[in-house]
């Protein structure tokens, strides 16, 4: 079985063994299976030869290669008793931590591998624990099969998202005062994603079932399944190695979650640092959310570093990754100090994703809107217009950058691809057959019929309009089916480019752009179209993975059908509870444009900033001469960007540099600092070097054997103390328990005043449910003659 060595000059992943190579698109994160007779070659071993197979015929020998096997065994079952408990089980868990960390400063996820492994042990101990003979035989089928090992991961990953809808819902409680019943707000979001499942069942004949719809982020999974159940992967031995570092994991993660919290972002120079240099400080400072870039400081907060993806993306995505971080300190610090985009001149935080008045102070959006939270022009005149911090607009601007860079280095390193098979274009044609092995061997089950489908995309569209008159009036009904046309093309020419490549262009700016002309000053509107124009589409495109996924794996098409819808409702569901709870129990800490170190709302307040900007204040912000006028022209900067780099490959093709410059993502990550605390980077880069070059290249055995294992342990580990802490400590459902305080765990009252300083110095701040305690130690440390803290409000002279 080849093993991925390297980027081609294409930045596609290449495939090397002693007869032939085989190069796959960028963003194709591709791993062996971990057998302890696994060996790898490289491009500098000597003696090594290369075949080189070239688009699509290349893509359709991979997926006939022994890299995903067609072995089948239709008889095993897959919606067995175990499939239940453990899918609506991992699925719950799921959904309740991606709901957790969409309010935390941190922007992690949960992992489909440790899902897939925990699934694996779990299912395995069901077989062994439950009774197997007479009547028990229905919940105990016969050993755990990689048909309903399957089914669980499609349904737990599906689960595990915040749905945009509750981001939406939740924004619209905290910026809106504007609260949607229960029913509405489940309905709602099941609507916006079970549209986009009807679209998949019209794209499977286009975007699963032919060969070159290889979808390259699927080969992590399917190999890792295939290995369980067809090469019994996980001996004891690694098991063994599996829970010693799940438990070892488990109780370090409780030191800088909890009782040393300065250890989510060491920074020697911020603590000899005595002068407290706002430089140093915006610069160097990580340790809480929205303090500075994080230029060396280290976390030792697994939860942290795993952002970084260290023990997973290959070494040439990470180095492009690298690229962008490095290009953004330095674009950040120098717009921020040459105040581009005026935001030093008038006052505002280094870092935040909220918007703020021209004195510095934060904006009141409802100031400038009517009782139908639509722009008020007499109101607005005299209110002006909002600022945001330089750091977020410069975030923006890449963000722009990148989505125009995708398309064109899709366009220029996928062309003959694209064309393939877009020139036939008859997807919509019934009866077709494919020269797939994988789908000749589905034959055996009865696919979904089309009417499965179109129910569901009717339902949910008929649901969508209904739940846009209920209680709130989002969308007139022809928005609605506007936007998910919209959404049904989008989701045909970027779910080919996924499938293909494994790449994801981001078009949810795109959308909103045309959501700010179709509904011109009405920010609700915009927040709810873009729903409908990029996140249904979006959720087709997760459909078709899943779907493709099945039918590597010879799931039953109707059970991947039902794995996916369960997995959806499980998690519109428990993302409600869990907003519902925490928006409840810390409010203020998510209103506040800088956070805190365990609660932050800056996912919520990026979504209100965008709606405010663009569905309320496009015309006054973004045209012809005003200050944020070259955002929206990133879309064009970025599309030109990869253009200089595909001549000089063509100049110079043999040049390995070619090999780790992927211009989406040193765009991408040109603008992420601003979005989270930023210890992770640098222990990332550390252990991604050391995995992914030292490791892979002289250990080559142990890499195969343990280096995604390890990643599973920490990644599950992590997860479940985290989980666990958040109620028991943090407050996810009510009151926090605060350990202790002392120099490494800093008391949240103190931490709590000097941020409103940072924000706005020398200026009345109001601050919701501040506690007095750390009033005397706050006078010390920030040198203040007038500070008087109440149980309700902090002024600062």
């Amino acid at each position: 079985m080849a093993e991925p060595t390297h980027l081609d000059s294409a930045n596609r992943v290449v495939f090397e063994t002693e007869k032939d190579e085989l190069k796959l698109p960028p963003s194709s994160i591709l791993i062996k299976e971990l057998d302890s007779e696994s060996t790898i070659s490289h491009t500098d071993s000597p003696g090594s030869t290369e075949q080189v197979v070239k688009g699509a015929e290349g893509i359709a020998h991979l997926a006939r290669s022994s890299i995903i096997s067609a072995d089948d065994q239709p008889h095993l079952p897959a919606l067995t008793f175990r499939f239940w408990v453990l899918g609506i089980g991992l699925s719950t868990f799921g959904s309740v931590l991606s709901e957790i960390y969409f309010w935390k400063p941190q922007n992690a996820t949960v992992t489909a591998l440790f899902q897939l492994i925990i699934a694996y042990v779990l299912g395995n101990a069901m077989h062994y624990v439950l009774p197997s003979k007479g009547l028990w035989r229905s919940i105990n089928p016969g050993p755990f099969n990689i048909k309903e090992h399957t089914c669980i991961t499609i349904m737990a990953s599906t689960a595990s998202t915040t749905a945009t809808a509750i981001g939406i819902i939740a924004t619209l409680d905290l910026f809106y005062n504007t609260t949607l019943n229960p029913a509405a707000a489940i309905f709602q979001t099941l609507a916006s994603q079970l549209i986009g499942y009807g679209f998949a069942g019209i794209l499977r004949t286009l975007l699963v079932w032919p060969t070159y719809a290889l979808y390259p982020n699927n080969i992590p999974s399917i190999s890792l399944l295939q290995s369980m159940h067809f090469g019994g992967l996980l001996n004891k031995k690694k098991m063994k190695y599996f829970w010693i570092v799940f438990a070892a994991i488990f109780f370090w993660e409780i030191i800088p979650t909890w009782m040393f919290p300065l250890l989510t972002a060491f920074s020697v120079i911020c603590l000899a640092d005595t002068s407290q240099s706002p430089l140093v400080r915006n610069l160097f400072g990580a340790g809480s959310s929205n303090e500075g870039l994080g230029l060396f400081s280290f976390a030792f907060d697994w939860t942290l570093i795993t952002q970084a993806y260290p023990l997973y993306w290959p070494l040439q995505t990470q180095v492009s990754s690298w690229i962008g971080l490095v290009l953004s300190y330095a674009l950040m610090m120098g717009c921020y100090y040459s105040n581009v985009f005026e935001g030093k001149s008038r006052g505002l935080p280094f870092m935040s994703t909220a918007l703020f008045s021209g004195n510095g102070s934060s904006y009141d959006q409802s100031a400038i809107l009517d009782s139908n939270n639509q722009l008020d022009p007499e109101k607005y005149a005299q209110i002006g217009p909002p600022y945001m911090t330089t750091t977020y607009a410069v975030s923006l601007l890449a963000s722009y950058a990148s989505m125009g860079a995708a398309f064109s280095h899709i366009l220029l390193w996928h062309w003959k691809e694209l064309w393939t098979a877009f020139r036939g274009f008859n997807f919509l044609k019934s009866g077709q057959d494919f020269d797939d092995i994988h789908f000749q061997k589905m034959k055996v089950y009865k696919e979904v019929p089309q009417w499965w489908y179109g129910t569901v995309f009717f339902l949910s569209l008929a649901l969508a309009i209904g739940m846009a008159y209920v209680g709130l009036n989002t969308l007139p009904w022809w928005s609605v089916i506007v936007f998910t046309i919209i959404a049904f093309i989008l989701a045909v020419v970027l779910g080919f480019i996924y499938a293909v490549t494994g790449f994801q262009i981001p078009t949810s700016g795109l959308v909103q752009v045309i959501a700010a002309y179709v509904h011109p000053e009405q920010p609700v509107q915009n927040m709810y179209a873009k729903m409908y124009g990029y996140s249904t589409g979006y959720q087709t495109l997760y459909m078709l993975s899943d779907l493709k996924l099945g039918q590597y794996a010879k799931v039953p098409p109707r059970a991947t059908f039902i794995s996916q819808v369960s997995g959806t409702i499980l998690g519109a569901v428990f993302n409600y509870i869990l907003y519902k709870s925490i928006v409840g129990a810390h409010r203020a800490d998510l209103i506040n444009p800088i956070g805190t170190r365990i609660w932050s709302g800056w996912n919520s307040q990026e979504i209100n900033s965008a709606a405010i900007t663009w569905g309320a204040l496009s015309k006054e912000l973004y045209s012809p001469g005003k200050l944020y006028f070259q955002i929206p022209l990133g879309l064009l900067y970025g599309f030109l960007a990869p253009f200089p780099l595909y001549i000089l490959h063509k100049i110079f093709p043999n040049q390995k540099i070619w090999w780790y410059l992927n211009m989406p993502v040193i765009l991408t990550y040109m603008g992420w600092l601003p979005y989270s605390v930023n210890g992770m980077w640098w222990p990332g880069f550390i252990i991604g070097l050391s995995t992914q070059w030292w490791v892979r290249t002289r250990r080559p055995r142990w890499y195969n054997k343990y280096n995604f294992l390890t990643s599973a342990a920490l990644d599950g580990g992590s997860s479940i103390v985290y989980f666990v802490l958040n109620f028991a400590v943090f407050g996810a459902s009510g009151q926090g328990v605060n350990f202790p305080f002392w120099w490494g765990n800093p008391n949240p009252a103190v931490m709590s005043v000097e941020s409103m300083l940072e924000l706005a110095p020398h200026k009345l701040l109001l601050y919701d449910k501040i506690g007095v305690v750390g009033l005397s130690e706050s006078r010390k440390r920030l040198g203040l003659r007038d500070i008087e803290v109440t149980a309700t409000s902090v002024r600062v002279y």
